[in-house]
This record gives structure tokens, sequence and C-alpha cells, in this order.
């Protein structure tokens, strides 16, 4: 009598936890839940894509001040942030340059428009 009540009462306790185990992984599979688990997906990876990209932004940043202390670049004040100058000499002669380009390239171009036709 024992016997049968004990796997009576362990069948029904079977039963109950395959049943419940079933609705809860049917509840999972219902279009209004796999909305909800891709909106939680996709909010996740775009924290992550966040993070990487202040990452790469803060590896940038530490990279380019290596750069400019390694050819001795610095921040002009008169400029806007993000935004350096050569030193001194190297400069002038990068503005002398670019001035004599622009003579040169003056002096050897025509701008008559009636010779392409």
């Amino acid at each position: 009598m024992f016997r049968r009540a004990f796997w009576f009462t362990a069948g029904a306790a079977a039963g109950v936890w395959a049943t419940t185990k079933v609705n809860r992984q049917l509840k999972k599979l219902t279009p209004e839940s796999l909305a909800a688990q891709a909106a939680d997906k996709a909010v996740e990876a775009g924290h992550r894509l966040k993070e990487f990209a202040l990452d790469v932004k803060a590896g940038m940043t530490q990279r380019e001040g290596e750069l400019n202390d390694a050819l001795g670049l610095h921040q002009d004040p008169e400029r806007p942030d993000n935004v350096t100058a050569l030193p001194g000499p190297r400069r002038l002669r990068a503005i002398e340059h670019h001035q004599n380009d622009q003579n040169t390239h003056r002096s050897n171009f025509s701008y008559n428009r009636n010779e392409d036709h």
C-alpha cells in the first residue's frame, strides 16, 4: 500500500515538474518573448559596442600624445582643441614651401576656359 502511494506521488510530482518545464519553454518561444529577448541582446550589444568605441578613442588619444611627443609637436594655445602645430622652424619652412608651390602652380597653368573647347 505504501509502495503504491509512494510511486503514485512520485509520478504525480514528475508529471507536474515536466508540465511546468514544458510550459516555461513554450512561453520562451512565443513571439513576444522572442522579441523581448532580441531587444535585450541588441541593447547588450550596443553597450559592448559603446565600451569598445570608448576604449578605441582612449587608445587613439594616448597614441596621438605619444606620437606628438616623439615628433616634437606641441599644442598651440591660439588654435582650437585637437589641432597641433609644427614647432617654429619647421612651421616656417612648411609655410614658405606652401607659398612657393602656390606661386609655381599659378605661373605654369593658364586658366583660359576657351582653350578647353
